[in-house]
Formats: C-alpha cells, sequence, structure tokens
C-alpha cells in the first residue's frame, strides 16, 4: 500500500531550489599559476588550462571539466571519471582521418630554441633565432605548421636552452594545442638526456640542468636493477618537469656483436641481465602512483624490436653499409628476451612497457611466414605476428627515424632508411608499414603520406576497413596521453621545474651511480688506491681532427684529456714524470668508423672495410670471404667482405700515449684510464698499465674518487674483453659471450661479470646469479 501526502506548491518549489543549490554547489577551486589556471576538484583530477586558448569549463554535479572540442557538452574523451581505454576509444571515433594521420606523426628533432642553420633549424616569424631578440621560449614558424596543419602531436626534444626554458616552451606548445582541433595535448618526447659533462665538478649541495649518470653500460656494470629502477623514478621526475611524457628509451638490445656503435646504450651482452635492468628502467619511469600510472609517470619506449645488436661485422643500420642483421648462430630469439621477460614484465601496476620502437636492421632470412628481407618496421611477420599476435604486446609500434625517406648514399647517418624497400614511394612506405602493425612514424611532421596510405587502403579493402585500421592505431597512442594526465593538466610550473631538475638529492644519486659502474681491471702491486698528495704526472692526449655524425668538424687539439683543477685538489701535478710518484694516462677506447669509405667505390673496391676494436692498424685476415647478407640499388655486389683489408683508428695515438709514458716513468707505475663505449683489445696497452680502470661515460671526479680511494671500485664488465681481433671475426654476431678473453699479466681473464675491489677479484651474488 502506498499513501500520498498532500504537499503545498510553494513547499515544493522551495525544495526543488534547494536541491539545485546541492547540484550546482561547487566541489572546486580555481587559482592562477603563472601563465594557466589551475583547478583542483575535490576528490576528483587537478586541471590546468589557459583560457586565451578559447576553451571553457563544463560544471557538471559540481566538479570541473575542460571543454576540448568546445561543443558545451562533456563528451566521454573530456570527463576524467571514465577509464583511460573509454576515452580513448569516443575521441579516436570523433576524429577525422586527418586528425589521426596527425596523430599518427613522430616529429623531427626540436631543439629549444632552434639552431640558426643545420638538422635541427627553424625561423621566427620568417627569421632564424637571434640572440637577444628571439624569445627562446617560443614556437617555430615549423612547429606551429605542423602541429595545426598537419595535426601533429608526437613532439622530439633535443637540445634545451635551459630547464626553465624547456617549461616555458613547453606550455606555449599546450596553449596552442589546446587552441585547435579537438583540444589533443602534444607528448612530448625525448632521447636519453642525463649523460654527464666529464670536466663538472660534483658538489653535494648544488645542483645542475639536470642529474647525470654513467651511460646505459655503466648502469649494466653495477650489475645492479635497483640502482637503475632509482635512475628511472628520478629521470621520469625530472622529465615530468621539463613538459616530457615519453621517453625513447630504455636500449635493450643484447650488445652480442662487439664491434657495434650503438653498443654504449644497451645493458651489456647478457639477455638475463639486459631483461632485469629493462624491468627496473621501465618501472621506474611509468610506475609513479600508487604502483602504476600518474602524474609522474613517463611512457617508456623500449628499442629495439627484435633486436638490433647483430649488425653483420658490428656496421650499423643507420647506414645503408649496415642494414643487415644477421644470425649465424641462429640466436635470433634470444634478442628477443630483454622485451619478453623485461619490458613486458614489469613488477609495477603498468604492467609492460608502452610503446616499442623496431630497429632500422633487415633481420636476414628470419622471416619464417613471408620470407621477406625487409625493414623490421615493414616486417608484418615481426611486427603483427610475433609482436602482436605470439607475444601479445598491444602497445604503440613507432618506427625509428627516417624509415619513410629516400635512400640516396651508403654512408649518410640522416639518409632515408627503407631497407629493403629503396624502390618504393613514400606512401607506399607508409602504407607498407601500417599493414604490417605499425602506429607511428618516426621523424615525419607531414601527413599527407599517411593519407594516402589511407587512400591506397582504401581502394584494396575499403573504408570501413581502413577507418577501423586507423582509429586501432589512435586508440594506442591516445592511451598513451591519457595515462600521464596531460589531458588534465599538461602544464608545469617554470619555477617548480627550475626547483625539480637536477636538484642536489637527484644529482647525489647519480654521482653515487657513477662510482658503481667503474670497472677496476688491473692492480698490480696495489697500486690503487692513491696516497693521499701522491705526486702525479698527466700526459697531455692528442686527438686528431675529425668529423661526426652529422657532418660537424672538428679541429686537432693536444691538451689534458681530464680536468687538472680537479686533480690538483686530489694529489700534487707535477709535468716532470721524473719528480712523480706516479702517472695517470686518460684514453679512450678505439675507433676506427663505420665499416666503409666511399673513396674505395671510387678506386673500384666495394667500400667495405674492417671495424677494428685494437689501436694498430689492423688487416683483416681473419675476415669471411663471403658475407652472409649484401644488396642495395646503390650496389651492384652483394659480397660486402672486407676480407685482408687494412684499417687504421683514428686515435691510434692513445696506445703511443700508454707506451710512451711508460717509458717516460722508468719503472714507476703507471695508471691507464679508459673511457670504454665497447669492448677493446687491451694487448697493445695492458702491460705497460700497472693499474686500469675503465669508465662509461662517468665525471672526470668519479674517477678521482676511485683512484683517491674515496671510494672502492665494485662494478663487473657487462661483456667480454676479446683476446685479440682474430677472436673478433670468428665469433658469431647474434650470440653472445663466445669470444676467446683476454689474459693481462697477473693472470687475469677479462670475461663477463670480472672485476676487483681493493682486496681483489670480486666473486658476490652479482657475479653467481649472471655469470
Amino acid at each position: 500500500m502506498q499513501i500520498f501526502h498532500k504537499v503545498s506548491p510553494l513547499f515544493l518549489c522551495s525544495l526543488a531550489l534547494v536541491i539545485a543549490s546541492c547540484e550546482t554547489a561547487p566541489k572546486f577551486t580555481e587559482e592562477v599559476v603563472d601563465s594557466y589556471s589551475l583547478i583542483k576538484n575535490t576528490g576528483g583530477a587537478t586541471l590546468g588550462y589557459q583560457p586565451e586558448s578559447g576553451i571553457k569549463l563544463l560544471t557538471v554535479e559540481g566538479f570541473a571539466f575542460k571543454d576540448l572540442n568546445r561543443n558545451g557538452e562533456l563528451d566521454s574523451y573530456e570527463d576524467w571519471r571514465q577509464t583511460v581505454d573509454e576515452r580513448a576509444l569516443d575521441l579516436a571515433r570523433k576524429m577525422s582521418v586527418e586528425q589521426i594521420a596527425g596523430l599518427m606523426l613522430y616529429s623531427g628533432h626540436q631543439s629549444i630554441p632552434a639552431r640558426p642553420n643545420g638538422y635541427f633549424s627553424g625561423t621566427y616569424n620568417g627569421e632564424p633565432f637571434t640572440e637577444g631578440k628571439t624569445d627562446p621560449s617560443d614556437l617555430t614558424d615549423q612547429q606551429k605548421k605542423f602541429l595545426e596543419t598537419d595535426n601533429l602531436r608526437h613532439v622530439l626534444i633535443t637540445t634545451v636552452q635551459s630547464p626553465e626554458i624547456a617549461a616555458q616552451w613547453n606550455n606555449k606548445l599546450q596553449a596552442f594545442c589546446e587552441g585547435v582541433g579537438l583540444g589533443i595535448p602534444a607528448n612530448n618526447s625525448s632521447d636519453p638526456r642525463h649523460g654527464t659533462v666529464a670536466r663538472m665538478e660534483y658538489d653535494a649541495a648544488s645542483g645542475g640542468d639536470i642529474s647525470m649518470w654513467p651511460s646505459s653500460l655503466g648502469m649494466a656494470a653495477s650489475f645492479n636493477p635497483d640502482l637503475v629502477r632509482k635512475f628511472g623514478e628520478i629521470a621520469s621526475k625530472e622529465y615530468r618537469a621539463l613538459g616530457i611524457t615519453t621517453a625513447l628509451s630504455p636500449q635493450i638490445d643484447i650488445a652480442t656483436e662487439p664491434r657495434w656503435a650503438r653498443f654504449n646504450g644497451t645493458f651489456g651482452e647478457s639477455s638475463k641481465l639486459a631483461a632485469d635492468m629493462a624491468r627496473a628502467y621501465t618501472d621506474g619511469f611509468q610506475s609513479s602512483q600508487d604502483g602504476g600510472w600518474g602524474f609522474e609517470s613517463v611512457n617508456a619506449m623500449v628499442k629495439h624490436w627484435p633486436g638490433g645488436g647483430s649488425g653483420e661485422a658490428g656496421r650499423d643500420a643507420h647506414y645503408g653499409a649496415g642494414k643487415y642483421a644477421v644470425y649465424p648462430g641462429n640466436n635470433f630469439h634470444e634478442h628477443m628476451t630483454p622485451f619478453l621477460e623485461g619490458a613486458f614484465k614489469l613488477d609495477g601496476g603498468t604492467k609492460m612497457a608502452s610503446a616499442v620502437m623496431p630497429y632500422y636492421t633487415i633481420s636476414w632470412n628470419q622471416d619464417a611466414k613471408n620470407g621477406e628481407n625487409v625493414g623490421n618496421g615493414y616486417n608484418e611477420y615481426i611486427i603483427k605476428d610475433l609482436l602482436r599476435g605470439k607475444y601479445g604486446f598491444d602497445g604503440v609500434v613507432c618506427t625509428d627515424w627516417s624509415v619513410t625517406h629516400e635512400h640516396t648514399v651508403m654512408d649518410n647517418f640522416i639518409d632515408g632508411k627503407p631497407w629493403g624497400l629503396e624502390n618504393l614511394s613514400e606512401a607506399e612506405l607508409h602504407y607498407k608499414a601500417l599493414m604490417a602493425g605499425v602506429d607511428q612514424f618516426g621523424g615525419n611532421n607531414n601527413a599527407q603520406p599517411i593519407l594516402d596510405a589511407y587512400e591506397m587502403g582504401t581502394k584494396e579493402h575499403g573504408e570501413e576497413k581502413m577507418r577501423a585500421r586507423m582509429e586501432e592505431s589512435a586508440v594506442r597512442l591516445l592511451r598513451n596521453i591519457f595515462r600521464v594526465g596531460v589531458f588534465e593538466n599538461p602544464y608545469v610550473t617554470p619555477a617548480e621545474t627550475k626547483k625539480v631538475v637536477g636538484q642536489p638529492a637527484f644529482m647525489k644519486a647519480g654521482f653515487e651511480a657513477q662510482l658503481q659502474s667503474i670497472v677496476l681491471l688491473k692492480n698490480m702491486n696495489n697500486v690503487l688506491p692513491l696516497k693521499e698528495k701522491q705526486k702525479v704526472y698527466v700526459p697531455k692526449r692528442y686527438v686528431a681532427a675529425s668529423r661526426n655524425f652529422l657532418g660537424m668538424e672538428s679541429p686537432a687539439t693536444n691538451d689534458y684529456p681530464v680536468n687538472m683543477d680537479l686533480v690538483k685538489k686530489y694529489f700534487e701535478v707535477t709535468d716532470d714524470p721524473n719528480a712523480a710518484d706516479i702517472a695517470l694516462v686518460f684514453i679512450e677506447s678505439p675507433s676506427s668508423g663505420i665499416g666503409y669509405d666511399k673513396a674505395d667505390v671510387e678506386k673500384g673496391g666495394n667500400g667495405y672495410f674492417p671495424i677494428s676494436l685494437q689501436y694498430g692498424d689492423y688487416t683483416a685476415t681473419e675476415a669471411r670471404a663471403e658475407s652472409i647478407a649484401g644488396g642495395d640499388p646503390l650496389e651492384d655486389f652483394t659480397n660486402r667482405s672486407y676480407r685482408n683489408k687494412s684499417v687504421s683508428t683514428a686515435n691510434k695515438s692513445d696506445a703511443e700515449l700508454v707506451v710512451r709514458t711508460k717509458s717516460l716513468m722508468k719503472g714507476k707505475p703507471v695508471l691507464t684510464v679508459v673511457h670504454t663505449t665497447n669492448p677493446m683489445v687491451f694487448s697493445e696497452i695492458e702491460k705497460q698499465s700497472d693499474a686500469i680502470l675503465v669508465g662509461f661515460g662517468v665525471q672526470d671526479q668519479a674517477l678521482l674518487e676511485i683512484i683517491s680511494g674515496e671510494a672502492e671500485p665494485s662494478a663487473l664488465l657487462p661483456f667480454q674483453i676479446p683476446a685479440d681481433m682474430a677472436t673478433v671475426e670468428t665469433q658469431f654476431e647474434d650470440v653472445p659471450r663466445d669470444m676467446v678473453p683476454y689474459t693481462d699479466a697477473a693472470g687475469n681473464v677479462y670475461d663477463f661479470a670480472f672485476g676487483l675491489n681493493w682486496n681483489g677479484l670480486i666473486t658476490d651474488e652479482r657475479v653467481s646469479k649472471y655469470k
């Protein structure tokens, strides 16, 4: 039975007003922070927006939302209460094909401010950057064009004038994006930017532009995944303060080929160690809020699927001369281990890396389905069947930079890299990659080739299928932007950025990591650590004139290879070897080029040369008579052998410096410190060195802390040191730890996981776990 009571109209009216008042009572506050407005919803999301961008706030149930598409309604993608998947799907369905094509672009390298000319150049209102006239935080003409006309939203940042300038530029960029189209924020990214400035002094009480850490190879030498996780946690905070939400890292290829130019960016040659490091690094970057995605999270784009560390003869696939990865040891699958057992099996709540980058290389004869020998980013078997199908990866797949550009020369770093498909048009290359499972195109600011690819697919499969294919990529790409919270607040506060980035606690953690990355290889008669204020001789180092990978020339120099002011803080310094107690010789590992010289082609040769890991002139008598792989439209042969050819290193004088210093010291000890990017042949300098330290991209001061005994060495070799070049030539490019290691005068074998401390050989749990 229901009982109804008569209620006066006046009471009903009053009640309605109360209810309406309760429903519309604001549950948020708004304040102006720097150049943007900050909205804090009670128990909900914090929003940031730029009123001048033209968007308005919507109030629903008392909460504030951004009306990004300016339609006066709360759409699902604007509703921060919805799940990431719901929001991404809603927005993908609202986007035009042109907007999705723009989302699939990843910009070329952007310098802040833009350089006046060259690869990183740009203009401001038609004029190049002028110091004192141009605001370095302004957007360039080119950036405005690709953001608005081409709908690009993924921006790769390189050099920045300062953290504050980077923050200001980010806010201008995000306000621009907020004011056009559907209000999709930019997803800014960076290659690794935490390298060291070798000569900079470390002061525990002061900060810097960003915390400085050893190279990935140096972190691997710590054999400590916890250290790498800590790096990720710190680096992600610094990235977010700079407005960066995606890291184009870690590089987790296993470095099974010791001559590879990108060896230094890896975690070494052990698949188990690399997997543990990959997991720790990715967890550190991605997990922030309650172990999952949050406002301090940074997407990790792991590279390079399915592993690019087996380039034939050590040549790198940035060049046409190095396009082939080979597998003479039939060991293709192990190269995926750091992905499958590391980056795709995270301990944290983000579960797996959010993005993957295939490498340029043609994984020679590894396509078990279609038999295609094409670049990994174009290979349907490697992307669709293995990565997505067999291994279940549903994150973003982004090509490496410039794979869809034209290939014109064999030896230029920034040449196009459409390996195996050099005769296709730009539109056809985009279509091929799109249908292989790729979501995004690195280094492409222009949407037209993607739109042309869409038209090709529409003709072949129909518009419905192609629209669905585009939306599939759009959802993946949008997920990564939603997850890190920039749809809610893409803005940063420059003053706060200055406090966060390079703060003393972060600098301290990076310096301590450097100390844990330095390997003591030799210590005859316990030369190290040096006694306090011992008298040291540091010879000057000659560096020959050179040209870097972008063609920029550097003149020859002959100078001290270390910050002498720092050396003087630790020891007494003399320029007279006769007066010294010990010599400190600082050198670098051998450098012999990319394994190709076009001058040889002009003389009738094939252009291919050995890459040498020894200082002295090297003749490749043990090299293959027939290369495993070969072929290029610019070549009329397929045999890339360099057997019996000779090569010189650019820094052969480094070995000569060690030998000469040993003679000058007349029996007194010589300490050799080697900055190492690759395994190297030590036979030319080991016997002339009483002690040897190996550093992987560390500050001079970290080395001096070890030399002086302020810190004790604890690192281990993350790779084998070869006995000679013969063992390098006869090892298999795809197989780890298959060389004969070098044995020194003390009888120590420079094998994987070898290292010394003050008590001698290190035999701790790290060695037993990984060796």
